[in-house]
Order: structure tokens, then C-alpha cells, then sequence
């Protein structure tokens, strides 16, 4: 399986996400920049936090301009897997892969700290390896992270049980604690909490490193191949 972590000017946590799968699954990464035209070598597209374009305007909002972001809608109308972290959330939302949209956090501050998760959705292809309702350690690290939809579009997450995470405490004011959601197919999530600092007890959690092998797992069993070391 091979994995591209997007590069646009402003990124910061590329080198997370990049280390996440090189050292979590030591499967083939390369960093791609946000000018690429051709995404089709790439089974899994990650793309990360940070302040793309200085966050101006608003986040993602110029990001979801660059070339790489057309070839990241034909990957997902392709069906490959898509994980926008924090930033990459934001510019999900902006390019229209995900309804909604993150708005500034309620305290108008930004907020930096671990979180307690629970899993809403443990079957799409990033959470098979946690349990429904499980309780997980994740870190945030934003300032507009207020998750915030209209009423229909939350009852159609709600009936198509696109909520994929949901704080238990929440930091920033997101309708329903919204953390993360997918889109209909489940191929494409977006969420605000940083799994790719999580994946080492020295980092104070593991438990990101299972969105990671639940991806690999995924793309195992679509694929045939073996099962995950």
C-alpha cells in the first residue's frame, strides 16, 4: 500500500503524518506537493494540519484551489482512503468532500492538549481496530475547530452514521461534540484531533497508531493480501 502526505505552503504536520506511516505500518510514503497533478500511484491520501497559506481568508480556503485537491476528488471518487487531520479537515470541507464547516472554537482560543474521543463509527476503514464506543486519547491543536453544520446536514450524518468521533469534553463548541466525521461512502474522514501524534507512549498515547493499521487492514482486504504484520 502506498500512502501521500500532502505539502502545502504552511503545513507543520507533515512530517507527523509521514513518520506515522513509516514507522506504524513501514509502508511506502512520499510527501507530495500541493502543484501535483497526478495522485493514481497512491492508495491513501493524507492530508495534514497545519496553517495552509497562512490560514487567510479562512482555513483551507486557498488550498482547496491548488492542483493536488482536483486529483484528491477523483481519488475519492475512486474510492481510495482520504484522512484530513485539524487543517486537512478544514480544507476537506472548504473543497467540498465533507459538508459542513470549522469555525472558530466558543473560547475564542486556541487549544492545545489531549482530548478523550469516543468512537461513533468503528466501521469505516479507518476504525475497524477500535471498538464501537471505545474511549480513546488523542491530541488537539487548533483554533478553529468548532465543527458546525446545518440542521439537515446533521440529520443526514446522523442517518448515515457519518460521525465518525465525538468528544467526550468538548474543547471548541462543535455541534453534537463532533470530532470527526466521513463522507456517505466512508472513504474520506476528516477530523480535528491529531491521530498521527498519537502513535507512541512516549508521545503520551497509542492510540492513533490503530487508525493507521485499521487503513492498512482495509486496503489488505480489498486487495487480497496479508493481513497486517
Amino acid at each position: 500500500m502506498k500512502f501521500a502526505v500532502l505539502v502545502f505552503p504552511g503545513s507543520n504536520c507533515d512530517i507527523d503524518c509521514y513518520k506515522a506511516v513509516e514507522e506504524t505500518l513501514g509502508e511506502p510514503v512520499d510527501y507530495v506537493w500541493h502543484t501535483a497533478t497526478d495522485l493514481s500511484a497512491y492508495d491513501c491520501i493524507l492530508v495534514p494540519g497545519g496553517f495552509s497559506y497562512g490560514d487567510y481568508l479562512r482555513c483551507g480556503a486557498i488550498s482547496r484551489f491548488a492542483p493536488v485537491m482536483s486529483e484528491v476528488a477523483k481519488a475519492a471518487e475512486q474510492g481510495k482512503y482520504i484522512l484530513g487531520i485539524c487543517n486537512g479537515f478544514q480544507i476537506l470541507t472548504e473543497a467540498g468532500l465533507l459538508p459542513g464547516a470549522l469555525l472558530r472554537n466558543t473560547s475564542m482560543k486556541f487549544r492545545c492538549h489531549d482530548t478523550v474521543l469516543k468512537v461513533a463509527n468503528n466501521r469505516t476503514p479507518f476504525t475497524t481496530d477500535f471498538s464501537e464506543n471505545e474511549e480513546i486519547v488523542i491530541p488537539i491543536a487548533h483554533g478553529e475547530g468548532n465543527y458546525y453544520c446545518d440542521e439537515e446536514t446533521l440529520a443526514r450524518l446522523q442517518e448515515n452514521n457519518q460521525i465518525v468521533f465525538t468528544y467526550s469534553s468538548n474543547p471548541n463548541g462543535s455541534v453534537l461534540d463532533i470530532a470527526g466525521i466521513c463522507n456517505e461512502r466512508g472513504n474520506v474522514v476528516g477530523m480535528m484531533p491529531h491521530p498521527e501524534r498519537a502513535v507512541n507512549s512516549l508521545l503520551g498515547s497509542e492510540d492513533g497508531k490503530r487508525m493507521f493499521t485499521s487503513i492498512l487492514k482495509a486496503w489488505r482486504d480489498t486487495h487480497g493480501a496479508a493481513s497486517v504484520r
